[in-house]
């Protein structure tokens, strides 16, 4: 598909060069967007990592410790293998232990 640029109120097809420029663009603002989107998945899921550690404290109170460092080792593991935005969005976060 052409695309088009005005150049003094004519319109003319972009030159092999235009294309290049304008999809370099795209693919750094997919990038960009992609960085966005990983780097909020990883703000929420390090808030729910701080909230648990004193669960796997040696000398925490909770009496089922495995359950909650599997839990945050799915947590550790949920940006593994993440390559776009659509990914990123499709996340099942995982269940806490008795929740």
């Amino acid at each position: 598909m052409t695309r088009y640029k005005d150049v003094d109120g004519v319109r003319v097809p972009h030159t092999a060069e235009d294309d290049a420029f304008f999809d370099a663009l795209k693919i750094e603002a997919e990038s960009k967007a992609f960085d966005r989107a990983l780097g909020n998945l990883r703000l929420q899921r390090n808030n729910l990592l701080l909230e648990t550690d004193w669960m796997v404290l040696a000398d925490s109170p909770v009496a089922d410790k495995t359950a909650w460092q599997n839990y945050r080792t799915e947590l550790r593991d949920l940006t593994n293998g993440l390559t776009t935005v659509e990914e990123v969005d499709a996340v099942i976060w995982p269940i806490k232990p008795g929740a």
